[in-house]
């Protein structure tokens, strides 16, 4: 059995001696056993939507988390495949800061419960408060109950 817990916090402390954060992880059981890691970069001042991951940050994360997870044994059983790779440009929004720190960015939003007669928002990001995402939506602002996201991601600009 496999605990994604204990297997986060291997990973979350990996990426923070190389200055990164762990984004998400997927474990999926098909033909192969397969554990994804997703990678991001903080936010600072300089870049406040935080920077890019590169190659080299997959790897050195990848290498050094393949050995705890070996040594460790928290993948238990036969062989798995372990992938370590960034968010992507149409990243899924998680958390309520996701929608702070990506304010003015083109988003999709699909909802639980209608709001404002829809279950699906696409516009640009206006911030977070008070348990809502604000959504700019053609000419007027939607507040949108954040528990009520069922799934939301960026959506790449050309």
């Amino acid at each position: 059995m496999v605990d994604l817990e204990k297997i986060r916090a291997a990973a979350e402390r990996v990426a923070r001696s190389e200055g990164l954060e762990i984004f998400d992880l997927e474990w999926k059981v098909g033909k192969e056993r397969f554990l994804r890691v997703y990678l991001d970069r903080l936010p600072t001042e300089a870049d406040p939507q935080g920077g890019k991951i590169t190659h080299q940050d997959c790897e050195q994360v990848s290498k050094q988390l393949s050995v705890i997870l070996d040594v460790e044994d928290l993948v238990p059983g036969p062989a798995y495949v372990l992938e370590v790779s960034s968010p992507g440009l149409d990243r899924k929004l998680l958390k309520p800061a996701d929608y702070a720190r990506f304010t003015g960015r083109l988003a999709k939003i699909w909802l639980n419960e209608p709001v404002e007669n829809a279950k699906f928002y696409e516009g640009r990001l206006a911030g977070y408060a008070e348990g809502n995402v604000k959504l700019a939506v053609s000419d007027k602002e939607v507040a949108v109950p954040f528990a009520g996201i069922r799934k939301a991601n960026l959506v790449v600009e050309i």
